[in-house]
């Protein structure tokens, strides 16, 4: 390992360091500064046991309603196109004692929406949670509404939130006679503390003999390694890596408080490692190529036949005194053809990494559409030691 030496005397000391500061001082900061440059490298590579795994039990769940919001300027369901607007409406009424069976609403300033939220793990009865609002039926635009009041009911049937508010639309809709224009999405819009939680779910994590980690990106490597940094923490047997997904814990081993052994847990540095995989997404033309992709020796050319063909008609006259002639269209054609002549190939030597491969790729002038026949053809040579995902 190389070393720098610092050497602080009294010359340089008011013209290097500031008034206040002392030789030791300064020499201090600059080794804190310099270790600092010398462990960057190996602290960015880790992450964090919270960041890649949950623990079990501790989830959101989600939660769904129907619901009628009103006040909207003309830019609500036509009745006639959405019955079930209709049909809530009259309901909502009728519970409200207001009896219009006999008359025939034809009013704009209703929608049908569908109420979204997320439940989160441990909540308590009477705290407040975000819903979205999401229209159901031909409304143009939710601004200026308000949800009535809107049961959320989870998987199981059971109503665990009630929403209710004025809805936030971030999306507008401007049309005129000759045109309109629409940004954002206005039949979409949300309620911050919207609902309120009315049931609780029972869960008692201090109860648990066994805790079990589930890993986001399931990997028999990260999950060896988060139980090694488990039991090198509390030097025991604490954690057991039970298959790619799963790491179970023993907090009997440990003894002590449930929550202050997750909290210790969550914090410890592991390094997760993932498969060489390259994800192409062909709607779109979006590649993606993982860190530890290889490639064996391959050469690679790449060549397209393009034809251009341009119409230029061009008028023909007779002059402006000619006794005889007329006026024709006399057809101009352009033919271009460009075969790629001036793609060269190019040789990957065995075990290039991800750069090399961009860069090789990138000499050819290849698009990303060429991209990913080329990604594939070098897969189905055997040359690409990686797993190729289409989506």
């Amino acid at each position: 390992m190389n070393f720098v030496l610092f050497r602080v005397g009294k010359r340089s000391k008011a013209a290097a360091m500031p008034p206040r500061w002392r030789p030791r001082q300064w020499a201090a900061a600059m080794l804190i500064a310099l270790s600092g440059l010398l462990l960057g490298g190996t602290v960015e590579a880790a992450s964090r046991i919270k960041d890649i795994a949950d623990f079990q039990g501790i989830r959101d769940n989600l939660l769904v309603g129907y619901g009628l919001v009103v006040g909207l300027n003309g830019t609500g369901d036509t009745l006639r196109n959405s019955p079930f607007t209709k049909q809530s409406l009259v309901a909502m009424l009728e519970r409200l004692g207001v009896n219009t069976k006999s008359t025939n609403l034809s009013t704009r300033n209703v929608a049908a929406v569908m109420v979204t939220s997320s439940l989160p793990a441990f909540a308590k009865q009477g705290i407040r949670i975000d819903v979205t609002v999401s229209a159901l039926g031909d409304a143009q635009n939710l601004r200026g509404g308000t949800l009535l009041v809107t049961p959320l009911m989870g998987a199981d049937g059971e109503v665990y939130a009630v929403a209710q508010g004025p809805v936030a639309v971030a999306g507008f809709t401007a049309a005129g006679q000759g045109g309109s224009v629409t940004k954002g999405i206005p039949t979409t819009g949300r309620i911050a503390n919207g609902a309120i939680v009315e049931r609780e779910l029972a869960f008692d994590l201090a109860s648990l003999e066994t805790v079990q980690i589930s890993l986001r990106n399931p990997d028999f490597t990260t999950a060896r390694r988060i139980a090694g940094v488990i039991n090198d923490r509390f030097a025991g047997a604490v954690a057991r890596a039970t298959d790619p997904a799963t790491v179970t814990l023993a907090p009997e081993a440990v003894g002590g408080d449930m929550v202050d052994l997750l909290t210790e847990i969550e914090q410890l540095q592991v390094e997760p490692d993932q498969v060489a995989r390259v994800v192409i997404d062909e709607l779109s033309g979006v590649i993606v190529i993982g860190r530890d992709v290889r490639v064996d020796d391959v050469a690679i050319a790449q060549g397209n036949l393009t034809v251009r063909v341009t119409e230029t008609p061009q008028v023909s006259q007779p002059n402006a005194f000619a006794t005889q002639g007329e006026t024709v269209t006399v057809p101009r054609t352009d033919i271009e053809i460009d075969e790629g002549e001036d793609n060269k190939m190019i040789m990957l030597k065995s075990g290039v990494s991800l750069q090399d491969l961009v860069d090789g790729l990138n000499a050819l002038g290849v698009g990303p559409r060429d991209l990913i026949s080329i990604l594939q053809t070098i897969k189905a040579a055997g040359a690409l030691q990686a797993e190729i995902v289409l989506q």
